[in-house]
């Protein structure tokens, strides 16, 4: 029994120091300054040019607002490709304060494509893609809008459509 306590004795002072010693290193682990990425915002879209485009009536060209939604856009409903390129004459409208941007998704999500930044009155006709799309192919069109000053979400709408075919232009 003596021995008993005589370990007890030992023991404890050296649990309590383990004990107080990893609550130190756990206490200064959490409470250190951490640093943070640096956020670098998406790029402009070079390729972007002003006002609203004249768009031939057979690929869909629309303005698919719903009530609640921060901001305007107009897009092809009917994508179709040229030169490696899907047609889609995303348009920010004039009076939006919003910057949006347009993602080509295959139908499992995976990106194939994206346009920069574009700005209020400021449309883009394509959006090269990473891989060819036969017609017929489904794709998710994905907008996003972000706020000007910050960069955050302004919303995002995305359209289900399918690649409509080789377009002339």
């Amino acid at each position: 029994m003596d021995k008993r306590k005589n370990l007890q004795k030992v023991l404890l002072p050296i649990l309590a120091v383990c004990f107080a010693a990893a609550l130190a290193v756990m206490i200064f682990a959490l409470n250190r300054p951490q640093e943070k990425a640096e956020f670098t915002p998406p790029p402009f879209e070079s390729a972007a040019e002003q006002g609203v485009p004249d768009v031939p009536e057979d690929l869909g060209y629309s303005s698919p607002y719903k009530e609640g939604m921060s901001y305007r856009f107009s897009v092809c409903g009917n994508v179709t490709i040229e030169g490696g390129k899907a047609v889609v004459y995303l348009t920010n409208a004039e009076e939006n304060t919003a910057l949006i941007k347009l993602r080509v998704l295959d139908e499992n999500g995976e990106m194939l494509g994206e346009t920069g930044l574009i700005k209020p009155n400021e449309y883009v006709k394509y959006v090269a893609l990473s891989r060819e799309l036969p017609q017929g192919t489904k794709i998710k069109l994905k907008i996003m809008g972000y706020e000007p000053q910050t960069y955050r979400s302004a919303g995002a709408a995305t359209l289900n459509t399918t690649i409509g075919g080789q377009s002339d232009q």
